[in-house]
């Protein structure tokens, strides 16, 4: 523990923080971790499920916790680890800090259930994940800065390079912040955007822009508790206001400057409405993974921005450069940036990918993950962990020599049984996973949807130098080729854009479902595309399509984005549209996956339903319509209409009305 303190203090001098893992029974690692808290002082934060410290978070609870700053810290990983929730931690770890790993005993760990698994294998029970710890050990074998203690073994500390003094920020802006202030203060108007991995000093640089402006600034930001570096260096400038208070209530808070702090947590339709009321507005975000939407940020939002200046912040202000405990994080889960610069030339060659029997994940694998990640908004330390250890992965890697240019990531779905499909379809059941295959089922018009084999594309890059030729559609046909007796249909869900679908219909894909909400994460409408590999996917996809062309007429009203589907008018109601409607009656079946046969049954009755008249073709907001008709909600409101169609069903043709309710019910019963 004398070695321990020591070190300690010597990484306060250098401005660094370090891991240091504990391997073995969890009483043992308990035990040290007291003995430790006792030795050194700090705030020593505990994240993981069984809090043993006062000073406590839930994994799932962490990103609260961004914008803040704690010495020492604990992290339970002994029953499962979730990386980005790690990584995270890491970020908010001052100068000479230690984050203390709670793991398993370390032989045994890569062979262990990782309980955390659940919430991306598709898995119902939690499995083990050998080539993500394994990858793990390596990176913390390989690093002489990481200190690892197994149980049953001494604690040995070796001998640390030494590091220069490190002097502590004092509240002066450094070089790299001070031309971006002196750039900001000169701003006219319009919207900045200042980026960077954590601990570069962007909340700093927002606090001292507040203090310097000549006009008012407001502050807005996910949570409060999130802006504490920000308000210490804004001081008695800081005036906080959260985002749905100004969304709400945008004419009472008038300002010169709105500055929106970690903004990629924000939807993207909330920021262009908080953009849209202040003169001048200066957005700060992390991009790294394990902020899930900070690289959608500036995929997405940022490039949809006519006139946007962005700036980046490289060198570090709360730590040291190289600092040990960044540099491993950065390692194990590849976040260090692709150089796309440069690109290998020539002919390209197509290769099945398959999981190597070693437990280390072969490099080529890491070089795809760094290329989809690079390329995809929504892929973050979790797909890292998927791609190594969920079954029913599979992978095309584009290759030039010894380049990966191009990579493509499948997911088997669908295969669920006659029963469960159904129930699926009625809005019954939703098991884990099978995204497109459930919402073939869920959303579609057939209820067996979910019964047939799909290969879906989940992810597909192509570096930014060799695109545009054909190497993508290359890739897919590959897939299709490596998928014909493996599968009915291959499928793909997008947000819509006018560009991704020219290049998914190029590749043979036919357009089946669009929603008519806009996703947070990139604003799109979500689409879905198949593209079929056997005469039941062709029945499959056919049946789709017409019901989209059916339909079109209905849904286009609540998308304000053309879509290129040419619809066939048909006003009368068929056996899939009594079917439909049962579903919505009977069952739960969304009201957005029905809006054609109700729309047809609204054409078709002459019964007042007053409620879906009012929301289906009148297009009357839920909050008017409860007020019209005493209504306590939008829960009520839905079964309102349910009870509309019900009775509108009976009428029709009772017969048939109580022969599809009585099958209908059945289906609650199974799993």
């Amino acid at each position: 523990m004398e070695q321990l303190r020591q070190a300690t203090t010597r990484m306060v001098d250098a401005g660094i923080r370090r891991m240091l893992i504990l391997a073995g029974e969890s009483t043992w690692s308990s035990q040290q971790v007291q003995s430790l808290v006792r030795q050194l002082p700090g705030d020593w934060l505990w994240v993981g499920a069984a809090p043993e410290l006062p000073l406590h978070c839930a994994t799932t609870a962490l990103r609260t916790l961004l914008g803040r700053e704690f010495q020492h810290a604990v992290f339970d990983a002994r029953n499962g680890l979730d990386a980005e929730a790690l990584a995270a931690l890491a970020g908010t770890l001052k100068a000479g800090s230690w984050l203390v790993l709670l793991a398993p005993a370390w032989n045994s760990w890569p062979l262990r259930p990782d309980s955390d698994s659940t919430r991306w294998s598709e898995q119902s029970e939690a499995i083990p994940t050998p080539h993500f710890i394994s990858h793990l050990q390596h990176c913390i074998q390989a690093d002489n800065e990481c200190v690892l203690w197994q149980q049953h073994q001494p604690l040995k500390l070796s001998e640390f390079p030494p590091r220069p003094q490190w002097h502590m920020a004092n509240g002066a802006p450094f070089d790299e912040q001070a031309a971006i202030l002196d750039t900001l203060l000169d701003m006219p108007g319009g919207v900045a955007v200042v980026t960077a991995p954590r601990g570069r000093g962007k909340s700093a640089l927002a606090g001292m822009l507040l203090r310097r402006i000549t006009g008012t600034g407001l502050v807005t930001a996910p949570a409060k508790a999130a802006t504490d570096v920000l308000a210490e260096h804004a001081g008695d400038c800081f005036n906080f206001v959260a985002p749905d208070a100004l969304l709400a209530n945008s004419e009472a808070f008038k300002a010169d400057w709105l500055i929106i702090d970690e903004a990629a947590a924000i939807p993207a339709p909330q920021l262009r409405q908080l953009i849209s009321h202040f003169p001048r507005v200066l957005l700060t975000t992390t991009v790294q993974g394990y902020e899930g939407t900070g690289r959608g940020f500036i995929l997405k939002f940022c490039a949809s921005l006519d006139t946007l200046t962005r700036y980046t912040l490289s060198t570090p202000i709360r730590w040291a450069i190289n600092d040990p405990l960044e540099k491993l994080i950065d390692t194990v889960l590849l976040f260090d940036e692709v150089d796309v610069s440069t690109v290998a030339q020539g002919t390209i060659s197509l290769q099945l990918i398959e999981h190597n029997r070693e437990a280390q994940p072969s490099l080529q694998l890491q070089h795809m993950y760094r290329l989809l990640s690079g390329a995809h908004y929504r892929t973050s330390p979790l797909d890292w962990r998927r791609m190594l250890d969920a079954p029913g992965q599979h992978f095309i890697a584009a290759n030039c020599g010894e380049e990966t240019i191009g990579a493509s990531w499948l997911v088997e779905e669908g295969g669920l049984s006659e029963n469960l499909s159904r129930a699926v379809w009625a809005g019954f059941r939703r098991p884990r996973g099978n995204l497109v295959a459930q919402s073939l089922a869920a959303h579609g018009g057939s209820p067996l949807a979910a019964t047939f084999k799909g290969l879906r594309v989940s992810r597909i890059a192509v570096h930014p130098l060799r695109q545009r030729q054909q190497i993508g559609q290359q890739m897919i046909a590959r897939v299709k080729a490596h998928a014909q007796q493996a599968a009915d249909y291959l499928s793909v869900s997008f947000g819509f854009t006018d560009e991704l679908w020219r290049f998914w219909e190029s590749c043979g894909f036919v357009l089946v479902r669009v929603g008519s909400h806009r996703e947070a994460s990139s604003g799109c409408y979500n689409a879905m595309a198949l593209l079929p590999l056997t005469p039941q996917g062709e029945a499959l996809t056919h049946h789709e399509q017409h019901r989209l062309q059916r339909d079109i007429a209905w849904l286009q009203p609540w998308i304000d984005h053309p879509l290129p589907v040419i619809g066939c008018e048909e006003a009368t109601l068929n056996s899939d549209d009594w079917l439909e409607l049962a579903g919505f009656a009977f069952g739960h079946r969304p009201q957005e996956a029905c809006l054609g046969s109700l729309n047809r049954l609204l054409l078709t009755s002459d019964m007042p339903m007053n409620a879906l008249r009012g929301r289906i073709q009148q297009h009357l907001s839920v909050e008017i319509l409860c007020q019209q008709w005493r209504i306590s909600g939008r829960k009520a409101l839905l079964n309102v209409m349910r009870q509309e169609v019900q009775k509108a069903l009976e009428k029709l043709d009772e017969q048939q009305c109580i022969a599809l309710k009585n099958a209908l019910l059945q289906l609650q019963f199974f799993h």
